[in-house]
């Protein structure tokens, strides 16, 4: 462009451009002002003139009416001079009105007042009509042409108080009066209204100029070619295409873009999620983020979305959207969500399955998972040697599984119920797919029952375990079991996948599962899915079988551990339970150990852990109380023997290469003397004791707590008190308190309560109510429960003596005792407790030191019990023949049951039992 060409360009680019769509606009918009302002002033002068002739009308009827109606006017007018009583009140209501006349006449129509004095005393005038309507008394408003110009007149009748005609009020006012106002506003009008078209001129300017950016120009020619081109945008194209605003409202869509989306033909305008879309279409139209041939299903279509901004400096950012039919990908699309679904589906069966060690939990979380997400019915069943932890072997036919878990199956369902044993025939699915270690695929016959009386077919893709066997023929229906065929076609049952479940080469039972009639059958596709499965739960069922066997073990090997019965005993009436831990058999142990002296040792321990390792050093733990019992030493001292027992055998395992430490161990110890009625007590860890009184009253002893076994360091205490009879002693582990969700010192409470609510019961009674009471829902461990009901010997069945040091004492001692047991009505046990009596107290007078006392129970045996003030415990030897002394403590060991010693804070105990009634 030459630099002359530019001036006049900057010259004309400040004129309207007449030729654009815009100058055009502005022309048309300046004419159109015009006419509606010219039009608006006519209007509005033309309204008010009329509205000044209602105006009149009004004015006069009201001026009129409240003069005749205004007090003291009816008695001027029937006064001597009405004239001079009214004038000056007429005269002030037509200045302060603005009315042109106010006129008062009488009957005959003879003026009273007029604005012209000279006119007042003469008739009224105007048209006849007029004037007699007036002097008839009626209210009238009437316009006319007077001789003044167009007026209006209103007339009203003045009556006195007994409503007799006095005259009338006329007022009248010239039309021109009332135009002559509205003529005074017409320069304002004028004025507004050229204010108006200023401000109209400038409004058109600046849409003028605003139009013309926006349409850049263009003139009409430029104008069509454009919108030809909208037009094949919006419908000839088949891309859909969305333009939004900046606060996403859909500016513009085309045909397509309606059809694929779904949209009403009024959208426009509208805010994106007010359209009905899927949420995830929304989120993504509102983001404003750019988006390149992301594919969103909408409807049964599956669209490729494009999404770029429209934005430019300065001005708001929208979006354009195109959308391109891709449903094509809808085959890819369903097979990744299947393979979505079906990893989903394996991964939280592998998570479920293997969340638990119990058989038929195991086969349980199986079908939960399979139904209804794979199948509609779904069964496990399991070999019996599985169940009883052993390892099936082969040859498995013929085929009885146990069914261990159903799933999915109505109470009219046609199979098996749970824990029946199913009997297979050789040719049926089940019996093919343990036979050949291969999954078995069968669908229902569509073209109906005759090829195959069950109405089932082996799929031509059943799998085998080689692909070139030959197939076995379909099965029949004589050959499934009783019933089960024909019941499963009845209910709708149309397709079956049964799969072994194999683990190592071992077949550990099936899984068969079962689709109905409203279900698509199985295909090639869900045999993977089912192999998995019978995979994943093979293994889990494996472990489950191991765990069962293991437990089987420990659970064997702990019940030949603990007690298989209480011993008889004259201390007390016990009563013991155990129950194993929710997870597994654990240590806790009780024992019931009869002392020398009509006494009894009641033991309650712990050892930490569950398994095998607990259970074999329970059993350890339990064989050393009972040998150290033997020595019958206080409890604190068999503690300490205990601890260090412990001890010792944590270091041995410690220096083997996977020992187990079994330090933590609790045990507590409780003797009960029957003749004195005292009990002491000791402990180690947490096994505790309540004791509950014979009148109701529960007390939890203070019994130290000391360390748990195999710690040392501190000397375990004991305490000491003294029961009455029938007073009830229970030791506990923790398991029987604690529990999930509940501490010890609410179990404690409880106990507290049960003891308490029922005093009379008896151990075993006792046990039980604890373990209806107190035992929590879900038990964090495994119970060790024992409960004594204590005796007392009476004194009437104990006889005492002391004897003096010297051995020429011992006959008469013998006689004395002879005569008790006569008194007892022992007669057949005198001879040999007379030769007991006689070598204990004979060896005590020989070789132990004074006092020396002896005494008598009886009881369930007749116990003899010499001591003396000396340590030294006696021994048996074997006496040579020329030995005249030496045989004594023999003779004791023939005759007696049991004999022993006992050591005393003052020396020893030597005792011996001698049966009675003939035991």
């Amino acid at each position: 462009m030459s630099r002359h060409a530019r001036p006049a360009r900057r010259r004309l680019g400040s004129l309207p451009h007449l030729r654009s769509v815009a100058g055009q606009a502005f022309i048309l918009q300046l004419l159109l002002i015009l006419v509606l302002v010219a039009a608006a002033v006519a209007a509005v002068a033309a309204d008010a003139r009329g509205h000044g002739t209602v105006d009149a009308r009004r004015r006069t009827l009201a001026v009129a009416e409240t003069f005749a109606h205004a007090p003291g006017i009816s008695r001027a007018m029937s006064g001597d001079k009405p004239t001079s009583a009214l004038e000056s009140h007429a005269e002030a209501a037509r200045k302060g009105s603005g009315v042109d006349s106010v006129v008062v006449f009488d009957t005959r129509g003879i003026r009273l007042t007029h604005p012209e004095t000279p006119l007042i005393g003469k008739r009224i005038v105007g048209p006849a009509g007029l004037v007699r309507d007036e002097l008839h008394g009626k209210t009238i408003t009437q316009s006319f042409r007077a001789s003044q110009g167009p007026s209006v007149v209103s007339a009203v009748p003045v009556t006195g108080p007994d409503g007799t005609f006095l005259g009338g009020v006329s007022v009248g006012v010239r039309i021109r009066s009332v135009h002559s106002a509205v003529d005074r506003r017409l320069p304002m009008l004028l004025g507004s209204g050229a204010g108006a078209l200023v401000l109209a001129m400038g409004g058109a300017t600046l849409l003028n100029r605003r139009v013309r950016r926006q349409t850049h120009g263009l003139g009409t020619e430029q104008m069509t070619r454009m919108y030809e081109h909208h037009d094949a945008v919006l419908h000839s194209v088949r891309e859909g295409v969305l333009v939004l605003t900046a606060d996403k409202r859909l500016l513009l869509v085309n045909d397509e873009a309606r059809e694929l989306l779904g949209l009403a033909p009024d959208t426009e305008g509208r805010h994106v999620g007010a359209l009905g879309l899927e949420p995830h279409l929304t989120e993504l139209l509102t983001s404003g983020r750019r988006v390149t041939d992301e594919v969103h299903p909408r409807g049964g279509r599956l669209l490729s979305v494009n999404v770029r901004s429209t934005g430019r400096a300065g001005a708001p950012a929208g979006s354009v959207v195109t959308l391109r039919d891709t449903t094509a990908l809808r085959v890819l699309s369903d097979r990744a969500v299947q393979a979505s679904e079906r990893l989903k589906l394996l991964s939280e069966a592998g998570v479920r399955i293997s969340s638990t060690l119990e058989l038929t939990g195991t086969a349980e979380k199986l079908v939960d998972v399979a139904v209804p997400r794979f199948a509609d019915i779904a069964a496990v069943e399991l070999l019996d040697p599985v169940l009883r932890g052993e390892e099936p072997e082969p040859p498995y036919e013929p085929l009885s599984p146990h069914r261990t878990a159903v799933g999915g199956a109505p109470a009219e369902a046609p199979l098996f119920r749970v824990g029946e044993r199913v009997v297979y025939a050789p040719s049926t699915p089940q019996s093919r797919a343990v036979r050949t270690g291969s999954t078995v695929l069968l669908q229902a016959d569509p073209t109906g029952l005759q090829a195959d009386p069950t109405g089932l077919r082996t799929d031509p893709t059943d799998l085998q375990a080689d692909p070139t066997a030959p197939r076995a023929d379909p099965p029949r229906l004589a050959e499934w079991p009783t019933g089960e065929a024909r019941r499963l076609l009845d209910h709708g049952i149309r397709s079956l996948i049964t799969v072994p479940l194999r683990f190592r080469g071992v077949t550990l039972g099936l899984a068969t599962f079962w689709r109905t009639r409203h279900r698509a059958p199985f295909d090639e596709t869900d045999l993977a899915i089912a192999e998995e499965l019978a995979v994943r739960t093979a293994v889990c069922v494996d472990n489950a079988r191991r765990y069962a066997r293991e437990h089987a073990m420990v659970t064997a090997l702990q019940r030949t551990l603990l007690p298989s019965g209480l011993p008889d005993q004259d201390a007390a009436r016990v009563a013991a339970r155990y129950l194993p831990a929710p997870g597994g058999t654990a240590g806790s142990w009780f024992d019931v150990i009869p002392l020398p002296g009509a006494r009894v040792a009641l033991v309650v321990g712990k050892v930490a852990g569950q398994g095998l390792h607990a259970a074999a050093t329970m059993g350890r733990l339990r064989t050393a109380v009972q040998n150290f019992s033997a020595r019958d030493v206080p409890p604190d001292e068999l503690l300490s023997h205990l601890d260090e027992l412990v001890a010792h055998l944590d270091q041995e395992h410690h220096a083997e290469p996977h020992g187990t430490r079994i330090t933590g161990a609790g045990c507590l110890y409780a003797i009960h003397d029957s003749v004195s009625g005292d009990c002491t007590v000791a402990r180690a860890g947490d096994p505790g004791l309540a004791l509950a009184l014979p009148d109701g009253t529960v007390d939890i002893p203070a019994v130290p707590v000391s360390p748990p076994l195999g710690l040392g360091g501190e000397p375990f205490e004991t305490v000491g008190f003294s029961l009455p009879a029938a007073s009830r002693l229970v030791l506990y582990t923790n398991g029987l308190l604690e529990g999930h969700g509940r501490t010890t010192g609410a179990g404690l409470d409880l106990l507290r309560r049960a003891l308490a609510a029922e005093p009379d019961l008896d151990p075993a009674e006792t046990c039980r109510s604890l373990l209806q009471t107190v035992l929590p829902p879900r038990p964090s461990d495994d119970v060790a429960l024992l409960v004594a009901r204590t005796r007392l010997l009476g004194p009437e069945n104990v006889a005492e003596w002391d004897v003096p040091f010297d051995l020429a004492a011992v006959a008469p001692l013998r006689a004395d005792c002879a005569r008790r047991l006569r008194a007892w009505g022992l007669e057949d046990t005198v001879c040999t407790a007379k030769l007991l009596i006689s070598e204990l107290i004979t060896n005590a007078l020989r070789y132990g030191a004074p006092p020396v006392r002896i005494r008598l129970l009886r009881g369930r045996d007749l116990i003899c019990e010499v001591s003396d003030g000396s340590s030294t415990a006696p021994h048996m030897r074997r006496a040579a023949t020329t030995d005249e002394g030496g045989r004594g403590l023999f003779l004791v060991a023939q005759f007696a049951q049991r004999w022993g010693t006992r050591y005393t804070p003052y020396g020893k105990v030597v005792w011996a039992e001698t049966p009675l009634d003939g035991r």
